[in-house]
């Protein structure tokens, strides 16, 4: 993309202009997107491996694969959600590579430091990102794709490559161990 592309995103919002810039091969341009998007990536790579050294991984190698990828991006949406599906495909790829070992538990002490408020209570907030992270893998992910960052069925479904109804299931399941965890 020359400057005839970023001329023609002129009258779009800032956000926009720099991920022009970026796609234009701009690194102070991405290294902005990165700022302003790896917090939100690192949070659902963690949702969805439980293990903060992992994700850590997972979103470094989401910033690489999304620079690789950038002249793919159509700009037809948002960026965000845009490099959250890298995060996706890259968590998924990840534990499809390094099997299922671990992905079951983690001690305690590795939970988020400073996890978000959940009415207003951070040790609600503490027993549910617990919670979550206790989740068998598949019950993990399609939960935190789903209500957490509001992926449909059908979109899970392909991402993880399951069925639709594998994935209701699996939201199902991971609501029910939720409560049951949340009640003691």
């Amino acid at each position: 993309m020359g400057d005839q592309g970023i001329a023609a995103m002129i009258d779009r919002p800032a956000a926009d202009l720099t991920v022009a810039r970026a796609r234009a091969g701009d690194p102070a341009a991405f290294e902005r997107l990165y700022r302003r998007e790896v917090g939100r990536v690192y949070a659902i790579c963690l949702r969805m491996t439980a293990d903060p050294a992992r994700a850590e991984e997972h979103t470094q190698e989401t910033f690489v694969r999304a620079w690789r990828k950038l002249d793919s991006y159509r700009g037809e949406g948002e960026f965000g959600p845009w490099l959250r599906r890298i995060a996706v495909n890259v968590v998924y790829s990840g534990g499809r590579s390094q099997g299922r070992r671990g992905d079951r538990e983690r001690p305690l002490e590795q939970a988020p430091q400073d996890p978000p408020a959940v009415d207003g209570s951070p040790a609600v907030a503490v027993d549910l990102e617990r919670a979550i992270a206790e989740l068998p893998a598949g019950a993990r992910q399609v939960f935190v794709l789903h209500d957490v960052e509001g992926y449909r069925h059908a979109e899970i479904a392909g991402m993880l490559e399951l069925t639709a109804g594998t994935s209701k299931s699996q939201l199902h399941r991971a609501r029910r161990l939720l409560r049951e965890a949340l009640e003691r």
